[in-house]
């Protein structure tokens, strides 16, 4: 039980209808216990008179019992935003405790309304025609949880434009419905967001997950709300991007990649913080004191703090053994009515901690310490004490590692920049972090977070003249004991909180930007321009067993494969080989593995074309990273789709066909293998994974994919696919043949709404795919785009069919003109509408004409008017004019880099200070990026080279960086030939 000490210290703040702040989440430790719901209530209703309340009921009962009001009745406590206006069914009653309910300040009843809200509330009846709802309560579900927000009746008035917002329908027919956007918010903005505790099922906390999720994330509170509700309804990040920017108020992957992260983290704290109450109620000892605690709790290292002393197989600490002997009371007294507190009658000669006097203010000390260590202003305010003041965080060598000889001197050396090393919180860098965690993890390091003394003498200082500061005159040996108690709190339980806090807040921060890196890496390096239209000679370079040779296709086919062994006495009949090879197949173009025996493979090439050994063709090489090819030779994808080839031989064609399509290529290796990452081995390997594979589909997704030629590898990163889905919808093409058009989607089994809605607009369907496939079998009308099938055909019918001499046609199976476009079929009627507008032709799109209309209406009326007579959104309206100005075989990746080829070679000893070279970012880093500059090993640009001035306007933002793929312009600045490292500044980015 609480004490009165306490109750008076924490007063709840009282609800201000004029307050409007955000979601006042700021809940003391004994608000539950303190709070008296019957007596405020009692307060309130007296302030109404009895002629009021009359005229109030008869008036509501009147309203109630009309006929019109009768079916729009239900549950005047809550509403769902989520609702539609025309859904029967009666929302469900929420299984809530009626003891939390009574302490939340929502006035529930009429009759409680105060006079000045009851003409507000008459006012909103009249203006809507029917009986409103009291109070909102906003309901998210996360994965499998639901998050309940409960807002007061009186936070704001209710009026027909905020009901229309709360309805809201994602269907793949139509758009959606926009609740952001009503006449008062144009922007998409609403008045006021929603106050009141957090539910996540029936799990309840002090503080609201939307307000904790926008701080957290410096993101807006409405686009916060939103985003929850679209990662309830499970919809994939590439079409919220896409096909929801008004609800997101524009936000690129990235950042919603960034938002989802940390709600998961916040789900996972609501999670833990219930389940530690549970168990310490199992253990018969959860108070309202630790409940309360547990559920202020934010971090995890929050939780780990309260619940520590109730894991199973830990000792009682000190201030558990302090309140088993009953000294709780005079730790309230000391700080309630110091004058009352005598602490000799506590005395107990023959009981431990309690024999003499010491005992006692040991024991009183220690209970006052640990209420300290776990109330939520005293550890706030120590935070805020924290952020002004330099924090620094230190690492030392090891005394053991220090000792030892020669035997761990390698490993002792790569950490030599961290034997004594010192930084403030505020100016450490991320690749630091990881770094000093690594050597902390081997044992070569030490290290410790040095919080100066004036935080404690400020800290304790404050504890005793204000938070813990006694009601009334304290004898000067309790103000002692007082102090004695801030000081021990600080020592033995805040400070290694805040130690702990500090590093794992560094080692979160450090592993989110570096895996951020690494995904913004992995996303240059899949959209590099591929190199179509060109015979490829792959090449896995080797000694010993030889160089793997394979020649691949235009279109990918294996060719041709062998092993030539380039050095030694078979040098010339390799080079005979290779030009007769490259004649007979008409190649080219030459990729070489960045492997073993990389250097001298190209100076083989590059002595050959010196003497134009190959004329008359004109041949040219590149370097390509073979990283991860040789898992991928071995995998189980590989021997199903090459099953009579040697896995060596498997590794030469994935690196020729990295350069034709990166994308369709990379897309086959586990990301982490493909070696552009940082401290990879040091994250957490599951955000890890979840990121990387988030952005490979949002590149497959963005890229977007021919149904009818994709693979089932490459499928399954659709947005909204999996393996199984992928695999059915490859079943169907082969069992009914080609697509025709997107809506066939929804006949392959497993594929429903939900689905069809996130993956639709990614998937192509390509016309001349669909007349290669049936051969003659089929004609094509390319003037009205229609699809007519005769004879035996192979496509399933899917609509209707007329039967004839000979022949049978099905005239439904007809392919959409916007299937080709990135417009989702849920925008085709207003792409239908504006095309009516400007008076296209669905022929015409990608065309000049078409992009003339376009620009003609534009000149004419602005993108917002345009948005408002079709009734859309100005986000889906640039989304439709995009697609129909697009030519048919647009491809996103046209803007991106593309590969070096060479001629010639450069060596390492060309090299001097100054010279100015041109090459090609490999991997970025966060202290770095290293460039390929042609001479068999990559340079460094150290980051602080790398300044904005340097960078174009469109890779300044942190997701448009410098990254792999990317050609530069460097000055050598140094060459360590004895180390073999080249530093490198930054002149421009080509």
């Amino acid at each position: 039980m609480m004490s009165e000490t306490t109750e008076k210290t924490c007063q709840k703040r009282p609800f201000s209808e004029d307050d409007d702040s955000f979601l006042d989440t700021t809940s003391d430790n004994d608000s539950e216990e303190e709070w008296v719901p019957e007596s405020k209530a009692a307060k309130k209703s007296k302030r109404l008179t009895a002629e009021k309340m009359v005229t109030i009921k008869k008036k509501i009962k009147s309203e109630l019992g009309s006929p019109a009001t009768k079916k729009a009745t239900v549950k005047k406590s809550t509403r769902k935003t989520a609702v539609k206006t025309t859904r029967k069914k009666t929302a469900e009653k929420p299984n809530v405790d009626q003891v939390i309910m009574d302490k939340l300040p929502v006035l529930n009843n009429i009759e409680d309304i105060l006079p000045s809200q009851s003409k507000q509330y008459s006012g909103s009846m009249k203006q809507m025609g029917e009986p409103q709802k009291t109070s909102a309560r906003v309901k998210k579900e996360i994965g499998h949880c639901q998050v309940k927000i409960e807002q007061p009746s009186t936070s704001m008035q209710l009026n027909e434009t905020e009901i229309k917002e709360e309805s809201v329908s994602f269907t793949w027919e139509e758009p959606a419905l926009k609740k952001q956007k009503t006449e008062k918010n144009p922007d998409g903005k609403p008045v006021k967001l929603q106050r009141g505790n957090v539910e996540i099922g029936d799990m309840q906390m002090n503080w609201n997950i939307v307000q904790m999720l926008s701080e957290r994330t410096s993101t807006e509170g409405w686009v916060c709300a939103n985003l929850i509700q679209l990662f309830k309804e499970e919809n994939t990040i590439p079409f919220i991007a896409r096909y929801r920017k008004e609800l997101t108020n524009n936000m690129d992957a990235d950042t919603l990649r960034e938002v989802q992260q940390t709600l998961e983290e916040l789900t996972a704290v609501i999670k833990k913080a219930h389940t530690a109450v549970q168990k310490v109620a199992k253990q018969d000892k959860l108070t309202p004191f630790i409940k309360a605690s547990l559920l202020n709790c934010r971090t995890m290292e929050e939780i780990e703090h309260v619940f520590a002393p109730y894991k199973s197989g830990s000792t009682k600490t000190k201030a558990q053994k302090a309140r088993q002997l009953g000294l709780e009371p005079a730790a309230n007294l000391l700080i309630d009515r110091p004058g009352e507190l005598n602490l000799n009658l506590y005395i107990k000669p023959n009981v431990k901690g309690l024999s003499n006097m010491t005992e006692i203010a040991t024991g009183i000390q220690h209970i006052l310490a640990d209420m300290m260590s776990k109330d939520r202003d005293t550890l706030d305010h120590i935070r805020k004490l924290c952020e002004p003041n330099t924090v620094f965080i230190q690492s030392t060598l090891t005394k053991a590692t220090a000792k030892e000889k020669e035997g761990n001197k390698k490993d002792t050396e790569k950490f030599r920049l961290y034997h004594d090393f010192s930084s403030s919180i505020g100016n450490i860098h991320h690749h630091q972090i990881l770094a000093i965690n690594r050597g902390e993890k081997l044992k070569i390091l030490t290290v410790k977070v040095n919080i100066p003394d004036r935080i404690k003498n400020m800290f304790c200082g404050w504890c005793i003249n204000e938070r813990w500061r006694p009601r009334g005159f304290a004898r000067p040996e309790l103000m002692k004991l007082l102090k004695d108690s801030a000081e021990d709190s600080y020592k033995r339980l805040i400070y290694p909180l805040l130690c702990r806090e500090f590093r794992s807040l560094l080692t979160s921060n450090a592993e989110k930007e570096s895996i951020a890196m690494f995904g913004r890496n992995l996303r240059q390096l899949l959209l590099i321009n591929p190199v179509r239209g060109r015979v490829l000679m792959g090449i896995d370079p080797g000694f010993r067993h030889g160089c793997k040779l394979s020649i691949i296709s235009a279109t990918s086919q294996i060719l041709y494969t062998d092993v030539l062994y380039l050095f030694g006495q078979g040098a010339q009949n390799a080079a005979e080989r290779l030009r007769h090879l490259l004649h007979k197949y008409s190649c080219t173009t030459i990729v070489i593995g960045n492997g073993t025996a990389c250097r001298e493979t190209e100076s083989f090439f590059a002595d050959l074309l010196n003497r134009k050994y190959f004329a008359p063709l004109d041949v040219v090489y590149c370097i390509t990273n073979e990283a991860g090819a040789s898992i991928y030779s071995v995998s189980p994808e590989a021997a199903k789709e090459m099953p009579d080839l040697d896995p060596n031989i498997r590794s030469a064609v994935s690196i020729a066909r990295r350069v034709q399509d990166p994308l369709a290529e990379l897309v086959k290796i586990e990301p982490k293998h493909i070696g552009v990452g940082m401290y990879q081995h040091d994250v957490s390997q599951t955000l890890l994974k979840a990121t990387l594979d988030s952005v490979v589909e949002e590149c497959v997704s963005f890229v977007g994919v021919d149904i009818n030629s994709i693979s089932e590898i490459l499928m399954r990163h659709v947005a909204g696919l999996n393996a199984s889905k992928a695999k059915g919808i490859i079943e169907w093409r082969e069992k009914n043949g080609p697509f025709i058009n997107r809506e066939q989607l929804k006949d392959v089994k497993g594929l429903g709404p939900k689905t069809f809605q996130q993956c639709a607009g990614f998937i192509r369907i390509n016309p001349e795919n669909i007349k290669n496939f049936v051969n003659n079998q089929q004609q094509f009308d390319g003037t009205t785009g229609c699809l007519t099938i005769t004879g035996d055909s192979k496509i399933k019918p899917v609509g209707k069919s007329t039967k004839k001499k000979g022949k049978t046609e099905i005239t439904s199976a007809q392919p959409m003109i916007l299937d080709q476009t990135c417009i989702h079929p849920e925008s085709y009627n207003t792409a239908m509408r504006f095309l009516s507008f400007i008076g296209g032709n669905l022929c015409d799109i990608g065309s000049s004409a078409m992009q003339n209309s376009v620009n003609a209406a534009l000149r004419n009326n602005s993108i917002d008017t345009l948005a408002q007579k079709l009734d859309t959104t100005v986000p889906t309206l640039q989304m439709i004019i995009d697609g129909l100005k697009q030519p048919r075989d647009y491809d996103i990746r046209a803007g991106f880099e593309q590969r070096d080829f060479k001629r010639n070679i450069v060596s390492l000893d060309d090299l001097r200070n100054g010279t100015v070279l041109t090459g090609r970012v490999e991997n970025a880093t966060l202290f770095g990026v290293f460039v390929d500059i042609g001479v068999g090993r990559s340079g460094l640009i150290p980051i602080r080279y790398i300044t904005a001035a340097k960078l174009p306007a469109s890779k300044r933002r942190r997701s448009l960086g410098l990254g792999p793929g990317e050609r530069v312009e460097v000055k050598v600045m140094e060459v360590d030939r004895a180390r073999n490292r080249i530093s490198l500044d930054l002149i421009r980015v080509l």
